[in-house]
């Protein structure tokens, strides 16, 4: 009989050997020893020990138990990885070598991939922004005077970034609704979900360096899903005049796979067109465009909700850094910048409840009978997302997911 290889059943999926996403996983029989691994399929190499069994001049980088120092190592070192990874995947002459450390995805525990360094969180759909506007604003302009001049992002908290699969505790705070006589302290009743793109950066800057348009492949490593949980009720009363902070920084989930840049390049696109003049430092006219064609799926409790499209945010990860780094503040390796929520022109392509619901006003319907305003304990969300590949290919994100538990006590 004929030897069959799972590296034959990848080669035109969602994770074949034009994606090759990074991760970080455990085994049952290892559980403590987190390793690098690399998605082929619905397996993962375990990258250091092929590394080590081909004698790899990386294999230094590839052994670490997080992707910090491979990420810390510069462009050049990334593509030299990838070009060797394709190898070691795709030549049957390495099979012999490579069969031996692959896992299968179910018997894996993924782990958060690296050490977040820094957490900044944009705005930068001009649907969403417009839809947030008109529901707080009704009577007033959507958009701020800024928005279109430049891309508005808040400073998260690093420390409370969680993989994918893990549970997201109802936070508590003050909340204060528009007809209560004072505040009130308890768990949020407006608990939302973002459906965001998270980008990962890997090569640091100095103090006082800014990085242009045409630099943002030098800094970023790769492309990761996020869900920016946010308490609506929390946020509401707190934002003014500083913006978002405790209905925004109990939990972020991220996906466990850190797709490389250079696997998007049959995704990149045009943003949408513009009407306002920029600045030259974010003024992209002229540039390669670093639009991005990923079409995201939002589902709760397994029925899909929404449908976002990545390809309709009006800035751009590459103007979003630019921006980030114009007043001299450094990038330092695992740096996470998140896109802000991701919706399109179609109320089926709103990336949050806050719109879908329209501010809770319009309860959502669900194939099972229920509506839905904001989020229940034991509700889960997933996030998926996939992009455009060479040859009609698809490069799949896999997936953000996180259940809903009870507020603490």
């Amino acid at each position: 009989m004929p030897h069959t290889s799972p590296l034959d059943a990848a080669a035109d999926g969602p994770f074949g050997p034009h994606n090759l996403p990074y991760g970080v996983f455990t085994t049952a029989g290892d559980p403590g020893r987190a390793r690098i691994g690399v998605r082929i399929g619905d397996h993962v190499l375990d990258a250091g020990a092929a590394a080590r069994a081909l004698a790899s001049a990386d294999a230094d980088l590839l052994c670490a138990p997080h992707l910090g120092p491979l990420m810390a190592a510069g462009r050049p070192v990334w593509r030299r990885v990838r070009r060797t990874l394709t190898a070691w995947l795709t030549d049957p002459a390495y099979r012999l070598d490579i069969e031996p450390h692959l896992h299968p995805l179910p018997e894996v525990t993924l782990r958060l991939p690296f050490e977040v360094a820094d957490y900044v969180d944009f705005y930068a759909s001009e649907h969403h922004a417009g839809n947030v506007g008109r529901i707080f604003r009704p009577d007033g302009a959507a958009l701020t005077p800024n928005w279109k001049h430049l891309p508005i992002g808040y400073h998260g908290r690093a420390g409370t970034v969680v993989v994918s699969g893990t549970e997201i505790v109802r936070p508590a705070g003050q909340r204060k609704g528009p007809d209560d006589p004072s505040p009130v302290f308890g768990p949020s009743v407006r608990l939302d979900f973002e459906a965001e793109v998270g980008f990962v950066v890997g090569t640091p800057t100095r103090p006082g360096e800014r990085v242009p348009l045409d630099a943002l492949p030098d800094h970023v490593f790769g492309v990761c899903l996020v869900n920016d949980w946010s308490a609506r009720d929390i946020q509401a009363w707190e934002y003014v005049p500083l913006g978002p902070f405790l209905g925004k920084s109990f939990a972020t989930s991220v996906s466990p796979w850190i797709v490389p840049l250079d696997a998007l390049e049959h995704a990149r696109v045009a943003p949408p067109p513009r009407d306002t003049p920029l600045l030259p430092y974010l003024d992209d006219a002229g540039h390669q465009p670093w639009g991005l064609d990923l079409r995201l799926d939002v589902a709760v409790n397994g029925e899909v909700i929404s449908r976002p499209p990545f390809a309709a945010m009006y800035w751009t990860a590459a103007q979003q850094l630019a921006h980030m780094t114009v007043n001299g503040a450094t990038l330092r390796t695992g740096d996470l910048f998140a896109s802000g929520t991701v919706s399109g022109p179609e109320p089926g392509q709103r990336g949050c409840l806050l719109e879908l619901t329209w501010g809770g006003r319009e309860p959502l319907k669900l194939p099972d009978g229920s509506a839905l305003e904001y989020l229940h304990d034991g509700d889960e969300v997933s996030i998926t997302a996939w992009a455009p590949g060479p040859g009609g290919t698809r490069v799949g994100f896999g997936e953000v997911s996180g259940r809903v538990a009870p507020a603490l006590p």
